[in-house]
C-alpha cells in the first residue's frame, strides 16, 4: 500500500500501486477538504527522454570521431561535456520520484515541468504548490575558478525556503553544498561541483 498526502490539508490517503499500470494517473478527492488532485504511477519520463537524448548525442559523437570527421560537432553544449557545475537532487515524495537536476552557468530556473514552458531545469512533478517558474540559482564563477551559487525567489505564490527562513522577493542568498531548499511541498538539496551525494532514505515531508 502506498500514501498520499492531499496538498491542501496534509490528509494522508492510501492505496493499493498493484491495480495500476506504470504511466497511469490517479485522480483523488480528500474526504476531508474535497480537493481533488492526480499522481501518475512509474517512472519518470521526461528524465528517461533526457537520458536517451543523451546517449543519441554521444553516439553521433562517437561516430564522427570514429571517421575522423574533424568538422562534426556535438549536439551537446561544449561546456556541458567537459565541466561539472554541480545539481540538484529532487527528494522522492508523494508527489514525484527521485531526481538529479544538473546545474549550468548562469541563471538555472527551477519549476514545475510543463508541456511548453520555457524553463532550463523544470521538475517533473504532480505537486500543485511548486509554480512553472518558482525559484532561480545563479551559478557563477569568481576570479579564483570557484563556483558561487545564489538563489532567488521567482518570485512564487507559495515561495522558496532556505531552512525556515522564507526568502523576500528582493532575497539573493549565497547557498553551499548540502544546502536544502523547499518549494511548495518539494525538498531539494544542492550538490555543488566535485560533491558526491549522500545517501538519502527519509521521504521529503
Amino acid at each position: 500500500m502506498k500514501r498520499v498526502r492531499c496538498p491542501k490539508c496534509d490528509n494522508y490517503i492510501s492505496f493499493d500501486e498493484t491495480r495500476y499500470t506504470e504511466g497511469q494517473t490517479l485522480v483523488f478527492e480528500c474526504p476531508d477538504c474535497h480537493r481533488q488532485f492526480g499522481i501518475r504511477i512509474g517512472k519518470s519520463r521526461l528524465l528517461a527522454t533526457r537520458k536517451d537524448e543523451r546517449r543519441q548525442s554521444e553516439a553521433e559523437l562517437q561516430t564522427g570521431i570514429g571517421q575522423d570527421n574533424t568538422s562534426a560537432s556535438s549536439p551537446l553544449d561544449a561546456s556541458e561535456q567537459n565541466h561539472d557545475y554541480g545539481h540538484l537532487v529532487v527528494i522522492e515524495n508523494v508527489f514525484h520520484f527521485k531526481q538529479t537536476l544538473p546545474l549550468q552557468l548562469g541563471d538555472n530556473v527551477i519549476g514545475r515541468y510543463v508541456r511548453g514552458t520555457n524553463i532550463n531545469t523544470p521538475i517533473e512533478t504532480v505537486d500543485p504548490s511548486v509554480d512553472t517558474t518558482h525559484c532561480v540559482i545563479n551559478v557563477r564563477q569568481n576570479r579564483q575558478g570557484q563556483l558561487i551559487y545564489t538563489l532567488r525567489d521567482a518570485p512564487s505564490g507559495t515561495g522558496t525556503f532556505v531552512g525556515n527562513t522564507i526568502l523576500r522577493d528582493n532575497d539573493r542568498l549565497r547557498i553551499d553544498d548540502g544546502t536544502i531548499i523547499t518549494i511548495g511541498a518539494t525538498t531539494m538539496i544542492l550538490r555543488a561541483a566535485g560533491c558526491e551525494d549522500e545517501e538519502t532514505t527519509a521521504e521529503a515531508r
